[in-house]
């Protein structure tokens, strides 16, 4: 389910070009389409950086996607740099069923306050994801993982609708694989450079104050 266009998209990027995140579209589109405070605000969706920044990036990404692990250290190292950038990851697990374990264990881990760091274990590893190295990964950066267990029964229904709400609006924005993005007002639909992050970045916020 990767975007076969990938580079033809990234071609067409260029340097500070991005596509609108919300453009002209046929009503049946518009019907599809998801609202900006649905994608930028969901108050369970969690968020690294800023969280009181100034402009969104909002990322789908699967946790066995080659490409979201090997951009992560740069995403980080942006949204670090800047200051100002609110981080929202919403995970879209469509590369088999142990994304779909993998990205509801990471969910549960919020309860325990400690999404962040099994964030940063599942996606920082280059082993291939088994739900028992998804059990350890999690262990090894000192989450409970027994209590995740019992936090995902419990609260399995609402972690189901997060997962559900994600793949929904990926839809619905007619992203085609992960990594996917919203950039302030930006729809950027694949891998970015550190310097091609940091040029949208700049052309949202541009964009938000030309309002």
């Amino acid at each position: 389910m990767f975007d076969t266009n990938r580079r033809g998209v990234l071609g067409a990027l260029g340097a500070g070009v991005a596509l609108s995140l919300w453009p002209r579209a046929s009503r049946a589109q518009e019907a599809d389409e998801p609202d900006e405070v649905s994608v930028l605000r969901d108050p369970d969706a969690p968020v690294l950086g800023n969280a009181a920044g100034d402009i969104a990036i909002v990322e789908w990404f699967d946790y066995n996607c080659p490409y979201c692990r090997k951009l992560d250290p740069e995403l980080h190292q942006v949204v670090h740099d800047d200051g100002k950038v609110r981080w929202v990851l919403k995970e879209w697990p469509i590369l088999g069923p142990v994304s779909v374990v993998t990205a509801r264990m990471a969910l549960a881990c919020k309860y325990q306050d400690k999404y962040a760091r099994a964030h940063e274990a599942l996606i920082g590893t280059s082993s291939k994801l088994t739900e028992p190295r998804i059990d350890e990964l999690l262990s090894e950066a000192g989450i409970d993982v027994d209590r995740a267990k019992r936090d995902l029964a419990a609260d399995a229904k609402a972690i189901d609708a997060m997962l559900a709400r994600n793949d929904k609006q990926a839809r619905g924005l007619r992203f085609r694989g992960t990594p996917s993005f919203i950039v302030g007002k930006f729809r950027v639909p694949g891998v970015l450079t550190m310097a091609q992050f940091e040029q949208v970045i700049a052309d949202a916020r541009k964009a938000a104050a030309a309002k």
